[in-house]
This record gives C-alpha cells, structure tokens and sequence, in this order.
C-alpha cells in the first residue's frame, strides 16, 4: 500500500490496491506456478519416455545387426586383423587417420569377401532401421579409442573407412567392455561429428577378458529434441487455456465468498466512523450487512458487531472513568502540593545560623512518595535530623508517611532521645497501623556547639560523615528493628563527634537502587565516589551532584522507587570539645591528668568532684595502655566538655584497640573482704558508682567511652 489513507487514493489507486485485484493476481501467480510445475514433470516424464522409446529401437537393430554379422562368421577374424594392423602402427602413423597414407595401411583387407559381405549386412539394416548409423567396431582399452572394421555410411563428414578410429571418454570405453549381459547397453554422449548421440552396441566374441567387436548403431538427438519441442509448444497452449479457466473461475468465487463481504464490512465500518463523527448511536452498522457464508466472513461481521455494540458501552464507560480520572488527578496533585509543604522546603533553611548549613531533597516516583525528611530546632543548641522511607508508595504510604512523621517530631521535641523516641513511636505505629506497613527511619539529634551528634537507626539505610578535610565514609551503625514491625523493639544511640567542615549524608534505598536502561542498580559504590567527588561543594552542591549522577545512570529509564537525600555541614558551635591525642602509655597519664585538671580548675570545678575525675582517668586511661594494643603501643584520644547550662563535664576517651565493653565487666561483691575477692573490676565499679552516666560503643574500629559527671 503506498503511505496514504484510502480516502487520498484516486479510484485507479484503489482499484489497484483492491482485495479483487490482489485476489486476481494472487489466482494467476499460483495458476502460471502450477502450470510450471506441471509443465516440468510432464516434460521430465515425456523426455524420459521418449528417450526410453528411441534407446530400445537403438539396441534392437544392434542386437539384430550382431545376429546376422554373426552368421557370416568372419566378423571376429576380421576384426582382429585390423587391430593387428592398428596396433602396428606407430603412434604418429595412427595420429595420420583419416588421410590417404592411413587408409593405404588397411585397404587390402577392403578386397576381402567377409569384408564385403559384413558392409552389406550392415548397409541393409542402415538402409532399413530408423538409426543413422550401423556399423562394426572394436574399443581398444590400451590407446582409448574406438576403432571402426566396417562402416555403410559413405559421407566423408560422418563416415569411417576400415582402420580408422576416434578417442572415446574412459567412461563409455569401460562402460561396453564391461558389459556384463543385462538389460541395454548404450550411452548419450556429445561427438564433434554428430553432437548429441545415443550409441547402442552388442558384442560379438571374447578374447581373454574382452570382447573382440561391437555391432553398434547411432541415433541422433535431433529427432528427439524435435518432439520435445513439439510437446512443449502443444503443452503449453493447453496450459494457457486452464490457466485462463481456473483464474476465471476462481476469482468469480473468491469475489463472491471473500471480496464483496469484506467490501461490504469495510464500508460498514466508513460509515460508522462518519456517523460517530456526526454523534449518531446507531448500532447496526454491521447486523445490517447479514453476511451468510459460513466461514471466518460471516465470523468476521458478527465480531464488528459486537464491537460496535462494545464500543458504545465502552465510550460511555471512557467518558465516566475520564471524569473520574480527572477528579483523582486534581485530587492527586493536592495530595502532592500537600506533602511538598509538610516537608522543609524553603533553602537556606536557617539563614540567620551561620554554625551549620543543611539542604534536603524528594524525588517522588508517584504522583505522591513514602519517603520523608525533617529538620528542626529542638532549641537553640539542638538541630534533629530525620531522613525515613515507607513500605509502600502512593497515597497509602504518603498519609503513614505524614502520621509517622508528625509522631517522631512530637516525641523529639518532648524531649525524647533517638532510641527512646524511636521506642515510643514504634509502640504508636503498631498500636494504630493495621495495614501491615512499617517505616525505616534514621533519626539524630545535633547538639550545636559541640558537634556531638547522638542518633539511633531504625533499620534504615547506614549514613555517610566526612569528617574535616576527610573523605566520605560508610557508617556502620547499629541497626534496630523498623518502626511498625515488633511492637516491643528496642533501639541503642551511638554518638559522633563532627568537627568544623564535617560534612553528613543520609538517603533512603531509591538512591543505591536507581536502575539504568540494563537492568544495572547505582549501589554504594557509585554513591561513594560521587560524595567524594563533591567534597569542597555546600550541601546543596553535593545533593546536586548526586542528583546529576543518578540521572545521568539511569538516562530515562523509569523511576521504581522515591528518591530522598539530606546533607548536613556542620561549620562549629563556637564551643568544640578540647582534645588531645596521646600514646597509650601508663607514662602518659599524668599528662592527661594535668591538661584535664587545667580545664577544672578554670570552670571552679569542686575538689571532691575533681579527685573523682582524676581516679576515672587513671582507670580508664590505665585500661587503654594495659590492654588495648597487646602487640604494641597505640594512640588514644581523650575529649573533654563542660556544658555550662547543665553544669555537666564530659569527658570521652577513644582507641583503635581491641573492642573491649567494660560496661559488660561483673561488678565485685564489695561485701567480701579483700582477700575474698577476685582481682579486678573494682576501679571501673568505682568509676561508675562516681560518675553520673557512662555509656561504652565500638564504632568505625573505635573503642569509645563516654562518662558525664554534674557540679
């Protein structure tokens, strides 16, 4: 079909692309094939008969001839003295047959009576057979030839004198000297003489392994090709005339069963585009037609009927399920703007805090998404940071999303810890969730001014810190169970310590599994080099670059999952903890002790507190240098706060070394006296009857230990 509708054909066009047209031309391509075929067989069939016809006649006359040559009983003799002769001469006299000198060789044998009287025998059966030629010959295996005794045909084209001889392929020499009997021996060959000949021969005589002479005759193919020709010419009139009377025919029915029916269901179907167009309903465009023929026409209608009725239904059911669509889209588009101003989204988000800069994304992959993120002061020292993903999508998981959200909010800024209000949320959502949802969520508070960050995961993704002129980092940390899942889970917080120019990374699994076009996930791998990357660029520039990224991976390819990152820079408090970084020495324990007293006595710190302090530090301290590093000696970090609202001194001691939980140490039985009771343990005891709180975590290959201790 040329790249036009109907309707722009001209009549000739349609006329030549019409189903009749094609139906005719179909009919007359499979008749002219058929004809061929038959064509060939009959052909095939008719050569192979006529072939078969003229070898017998060929074969009889020589069989008749050797018969008659047989009963002169000289035609052995004398075919052995010519090849007595033949094999006399040299090579160059044989090459000279044919020429006067040749023939000088063997004429006296010409004046002998069997000679004679063997050319009229055959003369005879020449003159009478329907062969064009019959004559007596010898094949010679050792020069390849075929040697001619006697020969009646007198042309000096195609006659032979006595002695003369022609070459012969090694395949038609063998094939008569091999004869072993049956059935006919001939061969069809191409001579230079004759052209395409068929030669007949029986043998008369044996000599050792061979016979001695042939009776031969020849047959032409000319007469052969002749009645070809007349067969083909005869046949295929005949065939012309059939071809033309099955086309005939043929098309007649084929228009009648196939072409006027399907015309008439395709100007049903112009017509019941013309008439929607118009806004008529009619229905019976197609029942109208009341096609009767009993195969897959008649199927064909009553299906366009059916559709036709199937799309009116459909059309009215299009137009209420379009409305309502409409409705839902205005409705989801609501929902979105919604949950767009539920989330911080207004950057910088606290332009008049120059301590810390925080940007936040959500790429939603429904109209509407189950991830969320928070950010906002509990005070003017405490930032919380909250970064979750819902189970499910769509407006299910944005509704928990906006429920969990407002439950973690409330809990922080009642005062709650991560871990406790990860608890406490945890209880809300199991008591009140029966649709078998449950929300990730990392959750942490930042205490401003000196950069302690205390968080706890409810099996969310681990985050990534980049500490002060560092590099990012995968945080490992403890997972608990996720919100919604175990009504009685538990959640433990760990702390980090961010210095001025640290930077942390926190997302939901959209990021690590953004697909590409080859089924490929971006994986933390990815997410890695790219934060480091970025390591010089503002929050907003690292989420940017990480944006580009993912896009740049997946080039288009469809978004399965919400995609939602936070950055946080923290830039100082203006109060960092104090730190130094010694060897894990017991020599170095008066060092540590004469740069915490320092800090002690600066804040008016009271002597008991300040013995007590000192105690602990030798403990602890001790511990490190004795235990920590078995193979060698190390590094430990100690840190020291003073928090002037709390009138609360917090001191932090740090190592590489083995992991090591002194929390976990039994405590001593104090009852027992001295000698009673085993070595050991009592001065951490001590340590934790005088301090206020101690807590112990192993996190990044550090051992760390907090004690707090109020004046």
């Amino acid at each position: 079909m040329p790249d036009k509708s109907v309707r722009d054909m001209t009549e000739r066009e349609q006329l030549h692309h019409s189903l009749s047209a094609r139906v005719f031309r179909a009919t007359l391509v499979g008749s002219v094939v058929l004809g061929l075929m038959a064509l060939i067989v009959g052909l095939g069939a008719y050569t192979w008969s006529l072939l078969d016809q003229y070898t017998g006649v060929s074969f009889s006359i020589a069989r008749s001839a050797a018969v008659a040559i047989r009963r002169t009983g000289n035609a052995e003799v004398l075919s052995m003295e010519v090849m007595d002769i033949y094999r006399s001469l040299s090579e160059e006299e044989r090459m000279a047959t044919g020429t006067e000198q040749y023939r000088e060789h063997f004429a006296p044998l010409t004046k002998k009576w069997s000679y004679r009287i063997i050319m009229t025998v055959l003369r005879e059966f020449r003159e009478a057979g329907d062969v064009s030629d019959v004559y007596l010959g010898v094949y010679d295996r050792k020069t390849g030839a075929l040697v001619y005794v006697c020969d009646p045909d007198d042309s000096p084209k195609t006659g032979f004198y006595i002695g003369e001889w022609e070459p012969l392929e090694v395949r038609e020499l063998e094939k008569f000297l091999s004869w072993d009997g049956k059935g006919r021996l001939y061969d069809i060959s191409y001579m230079t003489r004759y052209g395409w000949i068929c030669s007949s021969g029986v043998p008369i005589g044996k000599n050792d392994d061979d016979y001695i002479c042939f009776a031969l005759t020849d047959i032409t193919m000319g007469d052969v090709v002749s009645h070809i020709r007349r067969f083909v010419l005869q046949f295929a009139g005949i065939l012309m005339v059939v071809i033309f009377l099955l086309g005939f025919f043929m098309t007649r029915h084929m228009r009648k069963t196939l072409v006027v029916p399907i015309n008439a269901i395709s100007a049903a179907a112009q017509s019941y585009v013309a008439d929607r167009r118009k806004g008529h309903t009619d229905p019976d465009h197609f029942a109208r037609l009341g096609i009767r023929t009993g195969d897959e026409v008649e199927k064909l209608s009553l299906a366009m009927s059916d559709m036709e009725h199937s799309l009116n239904e459909y059309e009215a059911d299009l137009t209420r399920i379009t409305a309502e669509q409409e409705r839902i889209g205005t409705e989801l588009s609501l929902a979105a703007s919604i949950q767009e101003d539920v989330l911080p989204n207004r950057f910088p988000a606290f332009p008049d805090r120059n301590e810390f800069d925080i940007h936040a994304v959500m790429d939603p992959a429904q109209e509407v998404g189950g991830d969320f993120y928070d950010f906002y002061l509990i005070d003017e020292d405490h930032l919380a940071l909250t970064i979750a993903d819902v189970s499910d999508k769509g407006i299910p998981a944005a509704l928990f999303m906006m429920s969990s959200k407002l439950i973690l909010s409330n809990l922080v800024m009642l005062g709650h810890s991560p871990a406790a209000a990860l608890e406490a949320a945890n209880r809300s959502i199991c008591a009140t969730s029966h649709e078998s949802m449950f929300v990730t969520v990392w959750l942490g508070i930042l205490e401003i001014s000196t950069g302690k960050l205390t968080a706890a995961n409810a099996g969310h993704e681990y985050p990534f810190v980049m500490q002060a002129q560092g590099v990012f980092e995968e945080y490992r940390d403890v997972h608990g169970f996720v919100l919604g899942g175990l009504e009685d889970a538990s959640y433990r917080e760990y702390e980090l310590w961010l210095k001025p120019g640290s930077k942390l990374f926190v997302y939901t699994d959209g990021l690590p599994e953004a697909t590409g076009g080859a089924g490929q996930m971006f994986g933390l791998e990815r997410v890695g080099k790219v934060l480091n990357a970025s390591v010089d660029r503002s929050a907003e520039g690292v989420l940017e670059n990480m944006r580009q990224a993912v896009n740049r991976f997946v080039s288009g390819a469809p978004q399965f999952d919400d995609l939602t990152m936070l950055c946080l820079e923290y830039r100082g408090g203006g109060r960092p903890m104090k730190e130094w970084k010694l060897e894990a020495r017991v020599e170095s324990i008066p060092t540590v002790t004469g740069y915490i007293d320092e800090q002690l006595e600066a804040i008016d710190c009271p002597m008991k507190v300040q013995m007590q302090i000192d105690i602990a530090i030798d403990e602890l301290f001790g511990n490190i240098a004795h235990y920590a590093y078995p193979d060698g000696v190390g590094e430990a970090v100690v840190r020291f706060d003073f928090d002037e609202q709390k009138r609360e001194i917090c001191l932090v001691f740090s190592d590489w070394g083995i992991p090591y939980n002194p929390l976990k140490a039994v405590e001593p039985d104090v009852t027992l006296s001295a000698e009673e009771r085993k070595v050991g343990g009592l001065g951490i005891f001590l340590v934790r009857k005088t301090m206020d709180e101690m807590t112990y975590e192993y996190s990044n290959g550090q051992n760390i230990l907090t004690i707090r201790k109020r004046i």
